[in-house]
């Protein structure tokens, strides 16, 4: 018979699958990302890791085990951990289940194919297509470091495909894939600031993009490379990469559309206002007319929205300091997003627009405007709380912290609030020392 754990930690561990075995490793690499690969780390051996599920703790672990754990699970805290498991939570059963289905499905597919030996069977290579566009188009509902983990999941999985075929048309198809991942492993690496591990997919995807001449995915991963470049204060890098993206045959209009935003950005952080004015007015130049296999037919986190290139040219308004045409561009990114029905809606656009609106509005000194527009902000929950949505919000914070504001009530309340906000983030919590750098320049 089961026995009910007996703290949420258990609980957790149950609901992730998490054995001794996986939670020390777990919490190991969690340690060095905090901490950096120091001997000094705390460790879990298994006697203790029985204890903390065990609900036999008097006292909570040391104050580094603490941060750790809730590096794990940043949506609970130590106290909450360890302290009583949820009783009759309706969402574990579905949950359970769901999961069991899914890797019960998964093995049931390994074991049908292990029978080839020189390929493997079509339907394996249309099953992990249909995974890699759902992680794409499901990369907005998930926190980045959960779409991380299905992300690497699916990578290993495609990979052992791989080496299983000589079949050149299956490895074509299968180094699409492992591109389309690489890609979408970067951008999870973008949003929890891991910024050089970001770069290094990125240009993973792109290898396999150049080795396919899958042009599509080339540009992609430059437009990334690009957007990676300016996050960390080298935007001539990042000109000549959206540059290089946007000369690549085969691309359709929602391609030319993100590296145009892309590159106009890029222009901004150079000071290029004539350049950032002509790259936007090309980046809404959309007949609709050409389509590419990745941006287009895949699509979600590859797409790129109305309202995605509306938040980006608002940006782009802020850094060479036109703020009516910021707050007009926001105001559109906010219209357009809620139009959408209530799934395909992204918490970061809205966050990120409703950021620059509150920005724009102080660039007006309207302090009780800003405030207002920051309503959609504080309600993005701390495990979304993505690179953009940071940088934005550290940009408001240093402005409010100008000498015209000192000694004022209301800039310094939302000052604090921001802080507050940004403080319990992943890119704050996890995210490398450079990339913190990068967010608070």
């Amino acid at each position: 018979m089961r026995t009910e754990p007996k703290t949420l930690l258990a609980w957790l561990c149950d609901r992730d699958r998490l054995p001794y075995r996986r939670f020390e490793k777990r919490f190991t690499d969690h340690g060095v990302r905090l901490f950096g690969n120091s001997t000094t780390n705390p460790t879990c051996g298994e006697t203790q890791f029985r204890r903390w599920t065990g609900g036999k703790l008097v006292t909570l672990p040391g104050p580094a085990t603490c941060q750790i754990l809730e590096a794990m699970w940043p949506e609970y805290t130590a106290v909450e951990l360890f302290g009583p498991a949820p009783q009759g939570d309706p969402q574990a059963p579905a949950y359970d289940l769901e999961e069991r289905v899914r890797m019960t499905a998964e093995e049931a597919l390994e074991g049908a194919d292990a029978t080839a030996s020189a390929s493997v069977s079509d339907n394996t290579i249309d099953e992990l297509r249909d995974q890699v566009t759902a992680l794409a188009r499901g990369y907005h509902l998930k926190p980045p470091a959960h779409a991380y983990e299905a992300a690497d999941r699916l990578r290993l999985t495609t990979e052992r495909q791989r080496d299983r075929t000589h079949v050149p048309v299956q490895q074509q198809e299968l180094m699409i894939l492992n591109g389309q991942i690489a890609a979408l492993l970067a951008v999870a690496a973008f949003d929890l600031g891991y910024f050089p591990s970001a770069s290094s997919f990125a240009r993973t995807a792109s290898v396999f993009g150049e080795t396919t001449r899958f042009t599509p995915l080339q540009a992609y991963a430059d437009g990334t490379l690009a957007y990676i470049a300016y996050h960390t204060g080298n935007p001539t890098e990042a000109l000549a990469k959206a540059t290089r993206a946007l000369s690549y045959s085969g691309l359709g209009d929602t391609a030319q559309r993100r590296l145009q935003a892309i590159k106009a950005r890029a222009h901004a952080h150079l000071g290029d206002v004539t350049g950032a004015r002509q790259a936007v007015r090309l980046s809404s130049q959309d007949t609709g007319e050409r389509r590419d296999d990745l941006h287009d037919v895949v699509g979600g986190e590859f797409a790129f929205t109305l309202e995605r290139l509306a938040m980006s040219t608002s940006t782009t308004a802020l850094l060479i300091g036109d703020a009516p045409q910021a707050e007009a561009d926001a105001r559109r990114a906010l219209e357009l997003l809620g139009q959408r029905p209530q799934d395909q809606q992204s918490t970061h656009v809205r966050a990120s627009a409703a950021a620059d609106l509150a920005h724009a509005r102080l660039l007006a000194d309207d302090i009780d405007g800003a405030a207002e527009a920051m309503t959609p902000v504080w309600a993005v929950p701390a495990d979304q709380r993505k690179t953009g949505i940071v940088v934005r919000t550290a940009r408001i914070g240093r402005h409010l912290a100008k000498p015209a504001y000192h000694g004022a009530h209301a800039p310094k309340a939302l000052r604090e609030q921001i802080e507050d906000f940004n403080r319990v983030s992943l890119p704050h919590r996890i995210g490398a020392p450079a990339a913190l750098l990068a967010i608070e320049s």
